[in-house]
């Protein structure tokens, strides 16, 4: 039976993903999450799930030896593209270094292919839509961590022959999302608020522009990846073609819920105002793929939400550089957290 590593697989994307190879693809999958921000209820229970962090390369050989996985499915991350400013050393220690360990695993164990989500986050400010055959310029150190994965992976290709398949999705909603995280998926947090009677922050004039993506529009093509022989050794942009205003956003949300809201601005924060991808690259080797609209996948989410009740928001507990710091992000600095999170 064919193998996979799937790491975040108790998180948000990765848990759909392991639904696709578990489900519709007959593989036999090991989850590998430390919970720092995915749920065990979220592993399918045809899984095998191990708790542990990618950041300890020691538990990797011990798995990668006993399994010798055909695939890995790299998915676990923290992925706070705003807050990463501010806690450089975490987000690379699990973000890139993590990663490495990862890649090194894979090479020394003969993995066929390796499936890497990365993030448009690596384009930063860039011509409009973002396209893959155009240069990275991330700002933020999220993007940096995501851009040197990729390369990694590009240069481990032609050394070793460690086949990947790159895939740089954009703000994905559904169920399953982290319902209780403040610093990211604006979607879980306005519905989360909505739920608690609270208004919806947004950061600035709230016109920064994002197209924002149904998880199961994007699950099933992740998991078939490397399976597909045009995908291999390439990059995607994945995700929605619409693009939507954060106040737009917003009262769409408030519709899907159908709670009264109100818009809070806040202070705008050091972010790239406008986000939006080409995925014409996708759309020819996945062509399958559905396209859920907005209103759709919000209404999905929501009746989800609602099942599931309202979640607790937790600080981060390790800010590094407090200068600049949104006050909403404000926490009590303490010992610094240690593991690499389940990807949103």
């Amino acid at each position: 039976m064919t193998t996979a590593l799937v790491t975040g697989g108790a998180g948000f994307i990765g848990s759909h993903v392991v639904d696709n190879l578990v489900d519709n693809l007959g593989f036999d999958v090991v989850v590998l999450d430390d919970l720092s921000g995915g749920f065990t209820e979220n592993v399918n229970p045809r899984a095998r799930f191990i708790q542990g962090s990618i950041v300890d390369h020691q538990l990797l050989d011990r798995l990668f030896d006993r399994f010798r996985f055909d695939y890995v499915y790299h998915l676990a991350a923290y992925a706070a593209e705003g807050l990463s400013h501010f806690i450089k050393r975490f987000n690379y220690t699990n973000n890139l270094l993590g990663s490495v360990n990862l890649i090194n695993a894979s090479v020394n164990y003969e993995v066929r292919c390796f499936t890497f989500t990365s993030s448009i986050a690596v384009y930063g400010t860039n011509q409009l839509p973002m396209r893959e055959d155009l240069t990275p310029l991330p700002e933020d150190s999220y993007g940096i961590a995501k851009a040197a994965v990729e390369l990694e992976l590009k240069a481990s290709h032609e050394l070793f022959g460690l086949d990947y398949v790159v895939f740089r999705p954009h703000n994905v909603y559904g169920e399953r999302q982290n319902l209780g995280d403040k610093y990211r998926n604006v979607i879980g947090i306005f519905m989360n608020r909505l739920m608690q009677g609270e208004s919806l922050p947004i950061f600035g004039d709230g016109e920064q522009r994002r197209a924002f993506t149904y998880i199961k529009d994007i699950a099933p093509a992740i998991a078939a990846a490397p399976l597909e022989p045009a995908a291999r050794n390439q990059l995607f942009n994945i995700g929605s073609d619409q693009h939507y205003s954060v106040n737009e956003l917003a009262l769409e949300v408030i519709a899907a819920m159908d709670i009264p809201g109100r818009l809070d601005h806040r202070e705008a924060r050091n972010e790239v105002k406008l986000a939006f991808s080409d995925h014409s690259k996708f759309q020819r080797v996945f062509p399958s793929a559905p396209s859920t609209p907005l209103s759709e996948g919000l209404r999905r989410m929501a009746r989800w939400a609602k099942g599931s009740g309202i979640r607790q928001s937790r600080e981060f507990e390790g800010i590094e550089i407090h200068k600049n710091l949104p006050p909403a992000w404000t926490a009590v600095v303490v010992d610094e957290p240690v593991g690499a999170g389940a990807a949103g």
